[in-house]
C-alpha cells in the first residue's frame, strides 16, 4: 500500500511581483507552477505547497495581477504582512536600492528571505544583510538563475566528465540592442541608465558572472573592467529624453584559479550575430564546448581540424560543422522554478544550500572591483570576504 502523501502549506510573502521579472518568471512560471503541479516534493514524499501574498505599492496593479491569475492574497501593507506568523518565508524582487531596508524588515520580523539580485547596491550593504540573516539563524537566498540554463548545465556535465583537461580559457559575448527610445520603444525600463537609480549594466551584470565563474570555472582572482555610456541620451516612459548617467557596456577580463583567462563583454548597445543573447566559449587542452542559454557543441581534442592561416585565398572550411551538439539528455525545468523548489526544501527539510546572501555579497565585491579598475585603469586584486 502506497504511503499517504502529507501535504503542508508555506506561506510565501512576495515583494516587488508586479514588474516583468517578477510577475513571469517567479510568480508565474515558479510559484503558480509549482502549485499547479501539487506542490514541491520532500525526500519522504510528502509536499510543501507554497501560498502566496502578494505585496506592494500600487493597488490596482497587486488586485489585477492576483485577479488574473487566481491569488487571493494581496496587500499594499507590508508592515501586515510581515507581522502575520503563518507566512514564514519573504522573497523581495523590487528594486535594487530598497532591498537591503526591506530584506532587514523581513528579517527583524523572523522571515526567511530570498531574493532577487543584485542584493543591494554596495558591498557593505549586503554584508549587513548577510550578517543580519545569519546572526537570526534564518534561511536566506539570492536568485541565481543562471546556473540552471540547459547550456550552462550542459558546460558542468561537460567539466564533471573532464572533457576539457585542463581548463585555459573562458570567452563570453552578453548583450543586444536596447533601442533607444525614439524610433522604438525601449525594451528596458529607463532606470536601468541611471546610476542615481541603481542602473548600469556593471552592477547589474557582474553579479551574475560572479557566480557563474566561481560555480563553474573557478574562484575570480583579479579583475579588470573598463566601462563605457556608449548611448548618452534616451528617450523615458512618457516620451521626455534624459541623460544617461549610467554605463551601459562593460568590457572586462578575469583571472581564475589555476590559471584561468576570463573574457567577458556585456553590451545594451550591440547587435546580435551569434547563435544566442549570451554565448560562451570555454577552452581547454582536451576539448573545447560553446554553449548559449540552452544549446552546447563540443569538439574535443581528436575531431579538431588542422586550420592553415592563408589570408589569399577565400575560407571554405565550414568551421561549425566540425562541433558535435551536446544533446538534451535530460528535461530541463525552469531555472527560477528549479531553484525556487531547492529553496523551500531547504527552508522545510534542511537540505543542502550554497546560493545565501553571503554569496549574493560577491557579486557586489566584483562590481566594486570592476568599477575601481574602470577608474583607476588597472587590475584590482579580489581578497577574501570579510566575515
Amino acid at each position: 500500500m502506497d504511503a499517504i502523501v502529507a501535504e503542508h502549506r508555506i506561506g510565501i510573502i512576495m515583494h516587488g511581483v508586479t514588474g516583468r521579472m517578477g510577475t513571469n518568471q517567479h510568480l508565474i512560471r515558479s510559484i503558480l507552477a509549482i502549485r499547479a503541479d501539487g506542490g514541491v516534493r520532500l525526500a519522504s514524499g510528502d509536499r510543501v505547497m507554497p501560498d502566496p501574498i502578494l505585496v506592494g505599492r500600487n493597488a490596482d496593479k497587486l488586485a489585477r495581477l492576483a485577479a488574473s491569475h487566481g491569488v487571493e492574497r494581496w496587500t499594499t501593507d507590508l508592515t501586515a504582512a510581515l507581522a502575520d506568523p503563518g507566512d514564514t518565508v519573504f522573497f523581495d524582487a523590487g528594486t535594487t536600492q530598497m532591498r537591503p531596508q526591506v530584506l532587514a524588515q523581513a528579517i527583524a520580523a523572523g522571515k526567511h528571505v530570498y531574493c532577487e539580485k543584485p542584493i543591494a547596491t554596495t558591498l557593505d550593504q549586503a554584508l549587513d544583510v548577510a550578517r543580519l540573516a545569519e546572526q537570526a539563524g534564518l534561511k536566506n537566498g539570492v536568485v541565481m538563475d543562471k546556473l540552471f540554463l540547459p547550456g550552462l548545465l550542459k558546460l558542468a556535465m561537460l567539466r564533471d566528465a573532464g572533457f576539457f583537461g585542463r581548463m585555459l580559457s573562458v570567452r563570453c559575448e552578453f548583450g543586444y540592442w536596447v533601442f533607444e527610445g525614439d524610433l522604438q520603444p525601449s525594451q528596458r525600463p529607463s532606470w536601468n541608465y541611471r546610476t542615481e537609480d541603481g542602473g548600469g549594466i556593471i552592477l547589474d551584470m557582474l553579479c551574475h558572472w560572479r557566480y557563474v565563474l566561481d560555480n563553474l570555472f573557478g574562484t575570480v582572482e583579479s579583475v579588470s573592467c573598463l566601462g563605457a555610456t556608449h548611448i548618452p541620451e534616451r528617450i523615458d516612459e512618457s516620451g521626455k529624453p534624459y541623460t544617461a548617467t549610467a554605463d551601459d557596456a562593460a568590457y572586462t577580463a578575469f583571472q581564475l584559479d589555476g590559471g584561468i583567462i576570463v573574457t567577458i563583454n556585456s553590451s545594451w548597445a550591440t547587435r546580435v550575430y551569434r547563435d544566442d543573447l549570451v554565448v560562451f566559449q570555454v577552452d581547454g587542452t582536451h576539448g573545447s564546448a560553446v554553449a548559449g542559454l540552452s544549446s552546447c557543441r563540443a569538439q574535443p581534442r581528436i575531431a579538431t581540424p588542422r586550420p592553415v592561416w592563408n589570408p589569399d585565398e577565400r575560407q571554405t572550411h565550414d568551421f561549425r560543422a566540425d562541433w558535435q551538439v551536446v544533446p538534451d539528455t535530460q528535461v530541463y525545468p525552469n531555472g527560477f522554478r528549479n531553484q525556487w523548489e531547492e529553496f523551500l526544501r531547504h527552508v522545510v527539510d534542511d537540505t543542502p544550500w550554497q546560493y545565501s546572501l553571503r554569496e549574493g555579497a560577491k557579486g557586489l565585491q566584483l562590481v566594486n572591483a570592476a568599477f575601481d579598475s574602470w577608474r583607476q585603469r588597472r587590475w584590482i586584486d579580489m581578497p577574501q570576504l570579510p566575515d
